[in-house]
């Protein structure tokens, strides 16, 4: 057993000078007469171990042996005297090539079983995986973990379904409502692949319209890829498809199906017997045959980003297999991101949106207030609500349910002066400032500035809050304003689908909200805003418009008498963002801003987190590219209590992101060479660097 890849002089010398000789196994091993060496990715995911090593094949493992087949190899150990491999565990592995020599000239240890001669890792979906792991700086068998479910040999030895003749192209539907969205249909039952970032309508319709695409994709004779954040709108999805559609056509990926019903699916989907799969993150990695089209719903959703190593995000990896597929794309959402608006803005993707008159017609009437304005009705006072608020859900429960949206239990937020809500901000970088103690100065989350005379810019008051009021709590006060109105709650113990078009109280956290069955909601609030605005992270305004959007369409339009009243400062960018309905305008100016402080998406940055010495040697070992900054390490709150740990941000230009994770990867194998104990985590692309 050898490295099949080699790096460095040595090997490349060898090559240049020896001839490779013919493969031999160990003694008494008889060798496949045809392509006798496998290359395999053997499963451990080890950085320095990140490459292919050969193995012989025995004559008797020959037809099994396929390029994309799992096995179980010996790995480690060392050659006896006899060319017998001694020591060493059993691994399994994956067999992405079959050869007729090795570049190495020693006996190869044998393959020790095929586990299964399927062939479940494609060549297009080892580029992908490989492409994966070049940028977020991780190991191939990282992520072939998250690509590849587990083996079950129940359903593998069931026979997929034959597949079926492609559909008719269907009907624009709603996409009629945009300006564009005929023609991209068109394009796509065509065979063409248009690229497109998608601002949806306000209110029910954005599920058909997805499986309308989709159909249009499969009317083309291609396959289609959706991927959602949650398994909630992954069944709104796939209620649409089958009333389109019909059943068999696509498979759902998601978890609650069970690892060997799961499995089923993503053979049929491997196999080429269904053209389409929707679900949700991990369905990122679908081996869909022909792939035409890949749909990623709401993309700034914290679900998409994979909290495993590499920590590979669904939009990044929807890009990369558009480009190397020759695929459509369509980007979409209630929101937008400021990736997404990027994506337009260089050109790569259209932007897919309706005229603004139609926007009006569909979206709810949005109020502003400020949480100073308390009620003046003793009810309003105990519920903790706004005059403005408490009036709206007062009027609105005469003719329908009335959605409350509550920021998560737990949740803490960012300092903010106490007067205006201005977020507090550091003076050198504009991140946000945290408060360690009583008796300690402020300090900078980002680059550890200390700030000792702070005043807010907008109003000169010296005063400080950050508090917060849960779900629970609210749920108990507005029971008492409204006493006998039923008060439903969806969160974190239980999040509710869907509720009655009745009247009634729905309290939920952002995330969890429940469709309103029949016309939607009659009104909706959206209470302490200024808890989301100002939370410490650099997207904190584009997350609270898109929690909020996601809240307000649910909400009939304000021709019907729809009324979201939005608790948080009216001269906020976010609130107003949301007054006008325009997330696309939002989403603009965030994107001009980060241009300005040279933050992502303009920039690329890492972050690197651990015990201060860790992240310490780290940093004296990366050889960063020219021009990159390191901003920090401040401390950074450890996942158990007690443990101290840092993080430090680096930050390089436009185009130097490969070399950014290259340098990092690089930095980690010299840790390991050196035997550092303790763990570092890198995450290319945070998406909290607050």
């Amino acid at each position: 057993m050898s490295s099949a890849d080699g790096a460095g002089e040595q090997l490349a010398f060898i090559r240049e000078t020896v001839r490779k000789a013919k493969p031999r196994a160990a003694r008494g091993v008889q060798l496949a007469e045809q392509a006798p060496v496998a290359r395999v990715l053997v499963d451990k995911g080890v950085l320095s171990l990140d490459q292919f090593f050969d193995y012989a094949v025995p004559a008797a493992m020959a037809d099994d042996a396929r390029p994309g087949a799992r096995v179980r190899v010996r790995f480690g150990g060392r050659v006896g005297a006899h060319g017998r491999r001694e020591g060493g565990a059993l691994h399994d592995g994956f067999i992405v090539e079959r050869r007729d020599t090795s570049d190495y000239n020693g006996p190869l240890a044998p393959l020790a079983r095929v586990l299964s001669p399927e062939q479940v890792l494609t060549p297009a979906l080892l580029r992908l995986c490989r492409a994966v792991a070049d940028r977020y700086a991780g190991s191939l068998a990282d992520v072939l973990q998250l690509a590849v479910p587990p083996r079950h040999a129940g359903a593998e030895a069931e026979p997929s379904p034959r597949p079926l003749p492609p559909p008719a192209a269907p009907e624009p539907g709603g996409w009629a409502r945009y300006g564009h969205g005929p023609a991209y249909l068109a394009s796509l039952a065509a065979g063409h692949a248009p690229r497109a970032v998608w601002t949806a309508l306000p209110g029910p319709g954005w599920p058909e319209e997805i499986a309308r695409a989709v159909a249009a994709t499969l009317a083309s004779g291609r396959g289609a890829l959706v991927v959602l954040p949650d398994g909630r709108s992954v069944a709104r999805v796939d209620a649409a498809l089958n009333a389109l559609l019909g059943e068999g056509r696509h498979v759902v990926l998601a978890a609650d199906a069970g690892p060997q019903e799961r499995y089923r699916r993503w053979l049929a989907v491997s196999r080429g017997s269904v053209h389409a799969a929707i679900g949700t993150r991990a369905a990122m990695f679908a081996p869909v045959r022909s792939l035409g089209l890949v749909v990623v719903w709401s993309d700034g959703d914290s679900s998409h980003s994979d909290p495993n190593a590499p920590h590979p995000h669904v939009r990044e990896v929807a890009l990369l297999r558009a480009a190397e597929e020759g695929a459509g794309a369509l980007i979409g959402g209630l929101s937008t991101t400021v990736e997404a608006a990027q994506l337009v803005r260089t050109g790569w993707a259209r932007p897919l949106a309706a005229e603004r008159a139609t926007v009006r017609e569909l979206a709810p009437r949005v109020r502003t207030v400020t949480d100073l304005d308390q009620g003046r009705d003793a009810a309003a006072q105990a519920a903790r609500l706004p005059s403005v608020a408490w009036e709206t859900a007062r009027d609105a429960l005469t003719r329908g349910p009335v959605l409350i949206q509550v920021p998560r239990r737990g949740y803490v937020p960012s300092l903010a002066c106490g007067r205006c809500r201005t977020p507090v901000r550091c003076r050198r970088c504009g991140g946000p400032l945290q408060a360690g103690g009583a008796d300690e100065p402020l300090a900078c989350a980002w680059c550890g500035e200390a700030e000792g005379d702070w005043h807010c810019v907008e109003c000169g008051s010296f005063r400080l809050r950050a508090q917060v009021v849960g779900a629970r709590r609210t749920a108990e006060e507005l029971g008492r304003a409204f006493p006998r109105v039923p008060v439903r709650t969806s969160g974190r113990e239980s999040v509710l689908s869907s509720v009655p078009d009745t009247p009634a109280l729905v309290i939920s956290t952002p995330g969890a909200e429940p469709v309103a069955e029949g016309a939607g909601y009659a009104a909706a609030l959206l209470l302490d805003g200024w808890a989301l605005l100002n939370r410490p992270d650099l997207r904190a305004g584009e997350e609270a418009l898109r929690r909020w959007l996601t809240a307000a369409a649910l909400v009939r339009p304000a021709g019907e008498g729809g009324t979201v009243v939005v608790v948080a400062e009216p001269t906020a960018r976010a609130v107003q963002a949301l007054v006008r309905w325009d997330p696309a305008g939002h989403a603009g100016l965030e994107l001009d801003e980060r241009e300005q402080l040279h933050f992502p998406p303009v920039s690329r940055m890492a972050s690197v987190t651990g015990a201060p010495q860790a992240v310490a040697d780290l940093l004296g070992l990366v050889r960063l590219p020219d021009g990159a900054d390191v901003l920090g390490p401040v401390p950074a709150a450890g996942p158990a209590r007690g443990e101290e740990l840092e993080r430090a941000l680096l930050r390089v230009a436009p185009g130097q992101g490969a070399a950014l994770a290259s340098a990092l990867k690089a930095a980690q194998i010299a840790r390991l060479a050196l035997r550092t104990a303790d763990p570092v985590r890198i995450r290319i692309d945070p998406l909290d660097i607050g």
